[in-house]
């Protein structure tokens, strides 16, 4: 029997997706120039023993399976390779469980990051890590690549809230990791192992992650800066200071202009660059942090800096902040960088990506979760043009190898997927390199889950 008639013959009928023009919306992730094939077959389950239907199949068949969610990556993780079986978990979007008391969600992978935020706070509860796409993007793609954030400077990554998860794994087997409780130590953390594994270990069925009560309200302390590296040294300042701020995010003027010409929300008048930063300190100590912040800003070089006495207008700052990547692809393609560098390197690693921009003659726009140094330069290309292409290509690799070279590393949070395997062989140990490749060996034996991503 053939596989497509496995398929057929283990499903529902209106779990695959045939139809070439739809099956072509699945080829690939936003990562812009990863590379992709045409998989034979899209399949949607709605249900954890669907999905290990599908894994069993393609073993007896020994034919890949990449898994996708909402297809909102930037590093080509999802992308399909010729042949494959691509599993679209975006249709398993139930919130399975919120558990006030013990502060806990059970959730399926395909629960959009911001509706999960909403349903929790309904019950006095939070879940934190919201990265820019979080409008658009899945709890389980999040997880796939350790997905961090606005707020995450404080706050931590989605490593962070993963207590446990149910998987498929690379043998068929449907197995359950981690843990609900607030504690658990008992034996190896194999749920902590699948987040940021980006599918090549397991595919994740569902997902128990830890909330917390909801967010105090926020002050957003604004700086306007002439100059990238300005700003930079006013991010160092406020790590100096002892501060920890909910939020700290840069944008430049490109990324201004670019959300302006589509918003047209007026935000490139005064500023070059723009830093946000957000205190969520409660009462008078809080008041205190948001004025250190403005002394910071201030201190640094800032034009113009001030606390914000205008929810309204601070919302709209950050709602700036989340379109600034879609306002750029509106331009042409966009080569996104999510390189981590150490706090007090940040001035110097944005002065290097001016530099880089300038060697190579590539248009770099500039935004960044500021605050724990996870920076995402906009490489951006007229369309059609092979030749400002290859050179973008080059400057990308620049920037990681500046990153490397100032103790960074190649990912904050957008994952290896195909754009950064290089960048990992340059950062990992050859040792630590094989004991990476010793464990998706073990648990991806016959090497069908998500092949020839993250590693060479």
């Amino acid at each position: 029997m053939s596989l497509l008639d496995l398929l057929k013959s283990s499903l529902p009928a209106d779990r695959l997706v045939l139809d070439p023009d739809v099956v072509a919306t699945y080829h690939h992730d936003e990562a812009e120039w990863a590379p992709y094939g045409a998989p034979l077959v899209v399949v949607r389950p709605r249900a954890a023993d669907e999905v290990q239907a599908v894994v069993r199949a393609c073993l007896a068949h020994e034919t890949p399976v990449v898994t996708r969610g909402a297809g909102t990556g930037l590093s080509g993780g999802a992308n399909a390779t010729a042949g494959c079986v691509v599993i679209a978990l975006d249709g398993m979007n139930s919130i399975v469980e919120i558990d006030q008391l013990e502060r806990y969600a059970v959730v399926e992978p395909g629960v959009i990051n911001d509706d999960l935020r909403t349903a929790c706070a309904e019950h006095g509860l939070w879940y934190p890590p919201d990265p820019a796409s979080s409008p658009w993007s899945t709890i389980g793609g999040n997880v796939a690549t350790n997905a961090g954030g606005l707020c995450c400077v404080k706050y931590g990554v989605t490593r962070d809230y993963v207590l446990g998860m149910q998987i498929v794994t690379g043998t068929g087997d449907l197995v359950r990791l981690g843990h609900k409780t607030a504690k658990g130590v008992a034996g190896y953390d194999l749920a902590g192992l699948m987040v940021g594994s980006e599918g090549t270990l397991g595919i994740i069925t569902e997902i128990t992650v830890k909330l917390r009560p909801l967010q105090d309200p926020q002050r957003t302390v604004a700086g306007y800066f002439d100059s990238i590296v300005d700003a930079g040294r006013a991010v160092s300042a406020v790590a100096a200071a002892g501060l920890t701020p909910s939020a700290l995010e840069l944008i430049d003027r490109q990324c201004l202009l670019a959300v302006d010409a589509w918003k047209n929300m007026g935000l490139s008048v005064d500023a070059n660059v723009v830093l946000l930063g957000r205190v969520d300190t409660p009462g008078s100590i809080g008041d205190q942090e948001a004025e250190k912040m403005h002394a910071c800003f201030s201190e640094a070089g800032a034009t113009w800096a001030a606390v914000s006495t205008d929810a309204e207008e601070a919302d709209a700052l950050f709602a700036a902040r989340r379109l600034a990547y879609p306002a750029m692809e509106r331009l042409g393609p966009v080569l996104t960088e999510d390189v981590c560098v150490p706090k007090k390197h940040v001035p110097e690693m944005l002065s290097r990506i001016e530099q880089i921009g300038i060697e190579f003659g590539t248009t770099i726009a500039n935004i960044a979760h500021a605050g724990d140094g996870n920076l995402h330069p906009l490489l951006i290309t007229p369309h059609g043009d092979d030749e400002a292409r290859a050179r973008a290509q080059a400057a990308f690799a620049t920037i990681i190898d500046a990153a490397l070279e100032l103790g960074g590393t190649v990912t904050g949070e957008h994952g290896v997927g195909l754009l950064k395997k290089d960048g990992l062989v340059q950062e990992l140990d050859p040792v630590v390199l094989s004991m990476h490749r010793a464990v998706k060996a073990a648990l991806d034996p016959h090497g069908i889950l998500n092949p020839g991503k993250v590693f060479s």
